[in-house]
Formats: structure tokens, C-alpha cells, sequence
């Protein structure tokens, strides 16, 4: 066979026939790729020609991609979203703590590069995390048990996250598909769960009657208002507690290091009775925490300013001066929130581990042990919105969640939402409504009378 027959040239690209199979040849940025394309020679030729088109304009080639083991990937993914997308520092821990879970997988493992990676070994990786035992909530001295379906599906759709990064950044070949997308991660069953067991009516009223004068203004907030731990730790006076017009104020506070899960601030009206509870709880303070520990003492000389916000912004923003003079490199994020979580426990905030530990004192107290999450009360706080029969947008707003147009745009009340406004008023109403006569309101009523009779 004339040697013409096994080789041709398009502009910069060279194909050649060795043995059965056709392989192109060519230089993109500085280095040589040789892809193999396959036994037909007209396929051969009109990809030599897509390529040769693409080098022209400087346009990166069809078949180039750059490989990249998987944990250099894994970290330039994080990067990505430490420097670009600026996630915060809670998710990007999340995302490392998860993927390191694929990381120990490798380590046993030859597929280490990224475009090798297969379905075949993600499902392998799958079978990896059935067997391994984890510690729950990542503390090193509890129980180890295996990983629930729901961490299992959240590792899973990290992973699916990173290698979709990969395919974005040229690190996979084109034609290689995102081995956990095969895996079709969100079919994974959620069947092993923790059941959420909601308060009855007497589990409540023993709950509240069980708290002490410290324990019930913060436990009765968490009840009526449904807002997170986190959130109920970080509330400041006096801008985010207006007794006057009964109004409490969710905000994020960024410059102190602290942010809404969701980023959704929002105003949640406050029933007379807890109103009631929260003046007294107050006193004659105007400023700091809303929630303050137990051992705190409110005469305490910080040597600093605590009576506003930029005050207090101001003074992280000293802190942080202090520190890069001190080392000569800028501040990280995680060293700046170390900085903003040490100037809240000066103010004396509460921790979010320690509500859960009064929650958990509380309900072994009254009999329910197994009940060890104080996000229990927020799940009660959303039920009897629904069953007071509020509104669905009232609903969303008082909870903060995400909003409906984000998950369902263009469908049901997701548009509706773009265009429907509440006014302040509306969600006071059907928020009191809900709450009149309900247990707990009983039961506040007769603390607040027990301390104003005492006054």
C-alpha cells in the first residue's frame, strides 16, 4: 500500500494510520498531543480539520484537556471557591470534609487522575462508604457508626460537583462523562433517617415549665419566632430587638464574621407574650448580646466600645490590623473569623453547642432523651404556621428560607412570589393568630405574671 495511503496533513495537524487505528498529531500550547481517533479514515479527517480550524484562531483544541490528579483537583475546586465564588468558610469545610472521604478511598486505589476515574470506580466508591464506620457530627469521641443515606448522597453530589469542575476547566477528556452523574446520585433512596418526633401539646407545656429563668426566654424565642440556633446566638441590642413595635431582627452581620445560613435577612413580628418575656428578660441592658451565657457578668469592663454595631465592627477591624502588623501576611478568612468568633464570646454570646446541651438537659429531664437537636423546635415553629393555615409566603419569609422563585421559577407560587408583596401587619396577624391560646403562650403568661407580681 502506498505510504500516502497511511498518513495526510491538514494545516498544523498530522494523521497517521498505525495498524488499524488512526491517530492525529499536533502542538497546542507548546505541548505535543497525539489522541487516537479510530479505524475511519473521513472521521480521522474531519476532526484533523476541526482541530487545525481551532489552533488557527487560537481556540483550544477538540480532543485537548489537561490531566490532573485528583487531589490537586480537589484543591484548586476549593480554591475556586474560596477566591471566586466566595463561599463561606462553613461550606468550603463541608466540601473538604466531604471529598477527603474520596481522597482515603484513593489511597488503595490506582485511578488516581482525574480523567481515569470511571463509573466503574465510583461505584466501587459507593460500596467504600456502606462499609466505613464515621463519627457523627465529626467529634473524635462519640460512637462511630455507618454513614446514614443522606451523608452518603451528600458526598456523593460533592464529588459530582468537583469532577463537574473538572469537566469545566478542560481536566477530563471531552468525551468522558462525570462518573457520579452516571452513578445518578439523586436516585440514591433516603431510607435510614433520623425521624423527626415533634412536641405534643403536654410535651411542651412540661418542656417550658421545666426551664429555668435562663433557659426560658431563650427556649420560648426559639418557639415563636422559629429562628435558628445560630441566628438566636448572634442577635445584638439594640438594632435587632425593638420591644416597642414588637419586631425581631434577623441580619446578617458580615463584618463580624457571622452570616444567615441563606443570606436572607428578614423581620419576624413578636406575639405580645413573648414580647413580655423578652423585657424582662432584657432588664435595663441596651446593649450586646440579645442571649448572654449563664457565667457572664454584665459589669464586665471589655475595654472597648459594645454599644453599636460599627463600634464592634471596628474593633474586629482593629483586631485584624493587629494581627497581619504582628505577621507580616495578610489575614485569611478562617483566621479573621477565629478573630470575629473570639470577639463574640467576649461580649458574652451564647455558643450554639451550648443550647443544645440546655435542649438536651431539658428533654431528658421531661422524659425525651432521644430528642437532642433544638432545631426540633423550629420544625414545631413551621407546623403550626401550616396548621394555623398561614399563608405559604408568609411562611417562606418568616422561616428565611431560600426564595420559591429560585427553586421553582416560572412554576406555581415561585413567579407568584416575584410579584406578591406582604405587608408588615399581614404577618404579624396570622403569626399571633396562630399562636393564640397555644400551650406554651399559656405558659409564658403565667411566668411573666409570677415575675412582675415579684417586682
Amino acid at each position: 500500500m502506498p505510504r500516502t495511503s497511511k498518513s495526510f496533513r491538514i494545516g498544523k495537524v498530522q494523521a497517521y494510520l498505525r495498524g488499524r487505528t488512526w491517530y492525529l498529531c499536533y502542538h497546542d500550547n507548546g505541548r505535543r498531543r497525539r489522541p487516537r481517533v479510530g479505524p475511519d479514515r473521513e472521521a480521522a479527517r474531519q476532526l484533523a480539520a476541526q482541530i487545525n480550524a481551532q489552533l488557527e484562531v487560537g481556540a483550544p483544541a477538540a480532543l485537548t484537556f489537561e490531566p490532573i490528579a485528583i487531589p490537586s483537583l480537589r484543591e484548586r475546586w476549593l480554591a475556586h471557591h474560596e477566591q471566586v465564588l466566595r463561599s463561606s468558610v462553613q461550606t468550603i469545610q463541608r466540601y473538604r470534609t466531604a471529598t477527603d472521604h474520596l481522597l482515603r478511598f484513593l489511597e488503595q486505589h490506582p485511578a488516581r487522575h482525574a480523567s481515569r476515574f470511571y463509573a466503574c470506580h465510583a461505584e466501587e466508591f459507593v460500596r467504600h462508604l456502606r462499609l466505613i464506620q464515621v463519627s457523627p457530627n465529626g467529634h473524635r469521641n462519640t460512637t462511630k457508626r455507618p454513614l446514614m443515606d443522606k451523608g452518603l448522597r451528600y458526598i456523593l453530589e460533592c464529588c459530582r460537583a468537583l469532577f463537574n469542575f473538572a469537566a469545566r476547566q478542560r481536566h477530563l477528556s471531552p468525551y468522558a462523562e462525570n462518573p457520579f452523574r452516571v452513578l445518578e446520585v439523586d436516585r440514591v433512596p433516603i431510607e435510614e433517617v433520623r425521624p423527626i418526633v415533634l412536641f405534643t401539646a403536654g410535651q411542651e407545656k412540661a418542656f417550658l415549665e421545666t426551664c429555668d429563668d435562663w433557659q426560658f426566654p431563650l427556649f420560648l424565642t426559639l418557639m415563636l419566632t422559629g429562628v435558628r440556633p445560630g441566628e438566636l446566638c448572634h442577635l445584638l441590642l439594640p438594632d435587632d430587638l425593638d420591644l416597642g413595635t414588637r419586631w425581631l431582627r434577623v441580619r446578617n452581620k458580615p463584618r463580624l464574621g457571622w452570616q444567615v445560613k441563606t443570606r436572607n435577612e428578614r423581620e419576624i413580628p413578636l406575639v405580645p407574650v413573648l414580647a413580655e418575656v423578652l423585657r424582662i428578660h432584657v432588664g435595663d441592658r441596651h446593649t450586646g448580646p440579645l442571649f448572654r451565657r449563664r457565667s457572664w457578668s454584665g459589669h464586665r469592663d471589655l475595654g472597648f466600645e459594645t454599644s453599636s454595631l460599627p463600634a464592634l465592627e471596628k474593633e474586629l477591624s482593629r483586631r485584624v490590623a493587629e494581627r497581619q502588623t504582628k505577621t507580616g501576611q495578610p489575614v485569611s478568612r478562617v483566621d479573621r473569623l477565629r478573630l470575629a468568633r473570639r470577639l463574640w464570646l467576649e461580649l458574652g454570646t451564647v455558643k450554639e453547642e451550648y443550647v443544645r446541651l440546655e435542649f438536651m438537659r431539658l428533654t431528658k429531664a421531661v422524659g425525651l432523651p432521644s430528642c437532642t437537636a433544638p432545631k426540633l423546635l423550629r420544625h414545631g415553629f413551621a407546623t403550626a404556621l401550616q396548621e394555623g393555615g398561614v399563608d405559604p409566603l408568609i411562611r417562606n419569609l418568616l422561616m428565611g428560607h431560600a426564595a420559591l422563585a429560585e427553586r421553582t421559577p416560572g412554576h406555581g407560587l415561585g413567579m407568584t412570589a416575584v410579584y406578591t408583596h406582604c405587608r408588615p401587619e399581614t404577618c404579624r396577624r396570622q403569626l399571633e393568630a396562630t399562636f393564640a391560646g397555644w400551650p406554651g403562650v399559656l405558659v409564658a403568661q403565667s411566668w411573666v405574671a409570677h415575675h412582675q407580681g415579684a417586682k
